[in-house]
């Protein structure tokens, strides 16, 4: 009897063992799987942001709500672009980053940066734009009027007010120039600006003696930085293309000068491809 005791004790030890051992390892499995999540959640990659063009407390609002850690490092001045916010960034928006990474921008200085107003009565329309693109200013409209020598510049104006050389002004200030038109030699062609950036666009319309008209951006566009990197897939008046073999022409519009052209930007290639 009492072997037989023994031996039943010895099987309730043994399969309360047996259920201690289970136990102790569900209970381990659990610890590994909490240490694991923590651990891949804590080696988690996050998705940046777009910071470009909010003001720095939204900037900032955004960056801790997203595990993200802001740090300006330089400032640059655009004239088109709101004071004080966001110009650009780095890491760019949609990098995948680890928790807690710094995001390095640069903001739009609240102080504007000044040049000199430089003197180009007298100059040709292309000479007036390259001097004054190297003092950081932009050609605005082309005004012409009467004049023995077409575009000859007569006069200097900002916002419709002769603007005197030697003055202090905004740097990417546009500058309005008044162009002699002489009528033997009023009319201009139109360029073929698809592809182009609206910089470039724009010059290539300012070398043509056309002002530049309405600027469209499509759905494609929706920050500054798109605006950059857009470029024209449309323009009115669009000139005529003929393609004869493989090489496509170019045939101009003549129009008078000083006439404006409307161009329309998309950051989307199938767009200009279809031109």
């Amino acid at each position: 009897m009492k072997t037989v005791k023994n031996k039943n004790q010895g099987k309730k030890m043994l399969r309360k063992n047996f259920l201690y051992g289970v136990a102790l390892v569900f209970a381990a499995l659990i610890v590994c799987s909490i240490f694991l999540k923590f651990f891949t959640r804590h080696n988690e990659e996050l998705a940046v942001p777009d910071f470009t063009t909010m003001t720095m407390d939204d900037a900032k609002a955004l960056a801790k709500k997203s595990n993200l850690r802001l740090d300006v490092v330089d400032s640059v001045f655009i004239k088109r672009l709101e004071r004080g916010v966001v110009y650009s960034q780095n890491p760019q928006a949609g990098d995948a980053v680890k928790k807690n990474r710094r995001i390095l921008i640069t903001i739009n200085s609240n102080v504007p940066q000044m040049t000199i107003m430089p003197n180009v009565v007298g100059y040709s329309l292309r000479q007036a734009s390259a001097e004054l693109m190297s003092r950081g200013l932009s050609v605005g409209k082309l005004i012409y009027q009467h004049d023995i020598a077409t575009n000859n510049v007569l006069s200097q104006q900002i916002n419709g007010h002769k603007i005197s050389s030697g003055s202090s002004i905004e740097t990417e200030t546009a500058v309005d120039l008044v162009l002699g038109l002489n009528p033997d030699d009023s009319r201009t062609y139109v360029p073929y600006v698809v592809g182009y950036t609206s910089d470039l666009a724009i010059n290539a319309l300012n070398d043509n003696s056309l002002n530049v008209g309405k600027i469209l951006y499509d759905n494609t566009v929706n920050n500054y930085q798109d605006s950059i990197r857009a470029v024209v897939y449309n323009q009115t008046p669009m000139p005529s293309v003929h393609t004869k073999g493989d090489e496509e022409r170019v045939e101009a519009k003549p129009l008078t000068r000083g006439s404006k052209v409307d161009i329309y930007l998309t950051i989307d290639p199938d767009k200009v491809a279809s031109r």
